[in-house]
This record gives structure tokens, C-alpha cells and sequence, in this order.
């Protein structure tokens, strides 16, 4: 089966699912939208994502959009290894705890709202700062809490699962806004566990095809 996965360097969304196939280690093309620029509104691309967001994962014979999902059916397609554990419980905690980032920070977040707040509220930079660390920090919080409970090396367990997918990127975001992360502790190791495994490695933005760090 082929794979184009459609993200852009800097997308946390499109760094879970170049974590998920790292970790599963699935070849797949790339193709990049600058979200500076608009690109992924361009009709072209929305023929591929009416949603005119990324990521979106391109197979044979469909089109995958929204990364929660795409991570499931990576893991159901690919399940060796697997990145969720056997247990309904334990299945089910583990999508919480990434539905914490995917649902409670990511959306307010990411860069359509920012720009929002910039252009219609009147936000500036400092202002825009702290939208993103209040709401980063409320989500960390609690799964700082969770990770001490669950928690064995890893967000959950001693392996990784879809729980670190989320994870290691919004680290990387909030560390890319200065978001302090001394009170999460447990968060903060998980993540660095994670992060420097080689298939998270490689998944990190900076070593992206369009990578520039601007």
C-alpha cells in the first residue's frame, strides 16, 4: 500500500501521525502545505480534505483526515507494534489522556485561532502568549496527574502508545512558546523518554523535508 502523508513541517497534528508510522516503520511520501501561506485552503487540496486542514493521510483507495483518527487506523492497519494496550480500561485511558491534548489544547491553540486572536480581538503578541499557556497549562495538569497513575517510563505503561503521539509534540510546542514546564515534572520525563527513541527522532520537525525554522 502506498501512503502520502499531506502536513507540514511545524503541524504538532502531522508530527503525531509521522510519529505513529516512525514507530510502526511505514514508508510513505510527503507532500507539504505551508500554513503561513494559506496552502492548505487552496481548492486543490481541499478536494483531498474539505476541511482544508492537516494532516490528511492519502492511501490506495481513501482519504484519512483528522489525526486521532488516522493514529487508529495506523494502529489497526499496522498493529505490530502496538500503541494501544490490550485492556478495555487501560485502551480507554489512554485515549482520554490523548484526548486531552487533541481536544482541550490543540483546537484553541493551533494556528487558525491564534491568528483570530490577533486579528479579530486585537490581541497582541503578550496577550496571545498567555492564551497559549493558560490552556496548555489546565491540560498538563491533569495529565501530569495521570501520567503519575499510569505512568511506567512512558505517558502510560512502559511502552509508547498514542498517548506519547500526542504528547511529544505539544511539548514541542509549548516549548516553542516558553511555556514553563517545571510543574509537570512527570509529563516533562515521559515526553523526553519518548522523544528520544529513533522513530520519534525522526519524526521531530526540524528534520522534515520542508523544515526552514523560520
Amino acid at each position: 500500500m502506498s501512503l502520502t502523508l499531506h502536513g507540514y513541517w511545524r503541524s504538532t497534528t502531522a508530527y503525531r501521525v509521522r510519529i505513529a508510522l516512525a514507530v510502526k516503520g511505514v514508508a510513505y511520501e510527503q507532500v507539504a502545505h505551508d500554513l503561513r501561506t494559506g496552502a492548505q485552503r487552496e481548492d486543490a487540496y481541499r478536494t483531498l480534505n474539505p476541511q482544508g486542514l492537516v494532516p490528511a493521510l492519502e492511501t490506495d483507495d481513501v482519504v484519512l483526515t483528522q489525526s486521532p483518527a488516522i493514529l487508529e487506523w495506523i494502529d489497526e492497519v499496522y498493529p505490530d507494534p502496538p500503541l494501544l494496550p490490550y485492556g478495555a480500561n487501560d485502551r480507554t485511558m489512554v485515549r482520554a489522556m490523548a484526548a486531552t491534548i487533541a481536544c482541550d489544547i490543540h483546537p484553541v491553540n493551533n494556528l487558525r485561532i491564534l491568528n483570530a486572536l490577533r486579528t479579530d480581538f486585537g490581541a497582541d503578541e503578550a496577550a496571545v502568549s498567555r492564551w497559549i499557556a493558560r490552556w496548555i497549562g489546565d491540560g498538563f495538569a491533569a495529565l501530569e496527574t495521570l501520567i503519575a497513575q499510569y505512568g511506567d517510563g512512558f505517558a502510560f505503561g512502559a511502552t509508547p502508545t498514542i498517548a506519547d503521539c500526542h504528547l511529544v509534540p505539544q511539548v514541542y510546542s509549548a516549548e516553542r512558546f516558553a511555556v514553563d514546564l517545571s510543574p509537570y515534572p512527570r509529563l516533562k520525563s515521559a515526553a523526553d523518554k519518548a522523544r528520544a527513541l529513533p522513530a520519534f527522532a525522526a519524526a521531530h520537525p526540524d528534520r522534515q523535508p520542508d523544515a526552514d525554522r523560520a
